[in-house]
């Protein structure tokens, strides 16, 4: 065992700070001896400590008393830190929880989140949102498949500016109903004299509900999405075949 000097004054360290050194010097193998046990002080090692450290001064070079309280102070800080982090944890945790469970209610409902790719049942549709910078004469919708081959092309006349529903009612141009997939969704119109494509949100349904990996987050897994959507991330809850726009 390695030996722990003189326990004097504030000039020469704290017995506290020595035995820590003789610990470390332990754990690193060090001083000839591996320890293994708990590398952590507690509340109880500190005063068990302390006391030893009271018994054995120097009577001629006491324990400086401002050193002895901050020694104490930061203990006592340290373990009121740690014991709101815990608390802090455990109503992160119980908030997820909270969350997971509104969330849950979600299962088996369309959710729109931003992106253009949709998931088409057999003999389904897919719905998108589009947002309009500017009112333009025509909107232009183009459907491709995962390969990016085009199946299906559009008009849907003039529109305002602001949020406009289009639905693609999962034919292509000959009119041929396509099998179940993934499908992207383009929308384009002239601005500034040439064709851009715009910011597209789609509706999806919603498979199940995740809990993060101890994030605090909750997860959506979504019909066409191959990663789960994370809850804060949905834009609207609700019906996606209610008020379509029509097709031309």
């Amino acid at each position: 065992m390695n030996p722990i000097e003189g326990t004097g004054g504030a000039g020469s360290g704290s017995y506290i700070d020595k035995l820590k050194a003789v610990q470390e010097n332990q754990r690193n193998g060090l001083g000839g001896e591996k320890v293994t046990g708990p590398s952590v002080l507690k509340q109880e090692d500190f005063l068990s400590l302390l006391t030893q450290q009271l018994a054995h001064q120097d009577p001629f070079k006491p324990v400086n008393n401002e050193q002895m309280i901050a020694q104490m102070a930061s203990f006592s800080t340290v373990d009121g830190i740690g014991k709101m982090n815990k608390q802090f944890a455990s109503l992160n945790t119980a908030m997820t929880s909270s969350q997971a469970l509104q969330a849950s209610s979600l299962v088996g409902q369309d959710v729109l989140v931003l992106g253009n790719y949709g998931f088409k049942s057999a003999l389904g549709s897919i719905v998108s949102m589009v947002k309009l910078p500017q009112a333009l004469n025509d909107i232009v919708v183009r459907i491709h498949n995962e390969q990016g081959q085009l199946l299906r092309s559009f008009s849907t006349g003039a529109r305002s500016q602001g949020d406009h529903r289009i639905e693609w009612d999962g034919m292509d141009d000959s009119g041929k109903i396509l099998p179940a997939g993934k499908y992207k969704i383009n929308v384009g119109g002239m601005i500034g004299g040439r064709l851009q494509d715009l910011e597209l949100s789609t509706y999806a349904n919603v498979n199940s509900v995740l809990l993060g990996n101890g994030d605090g987050k909750v997860l959506l897994n979504i019909a066409g999405h191959v990663s789960p959507v994370e809850l804060t991330e949905v834009l609207e809850v609700g019906n996606a075949r209610a008020d379509s726009m029509s097709q031309s």
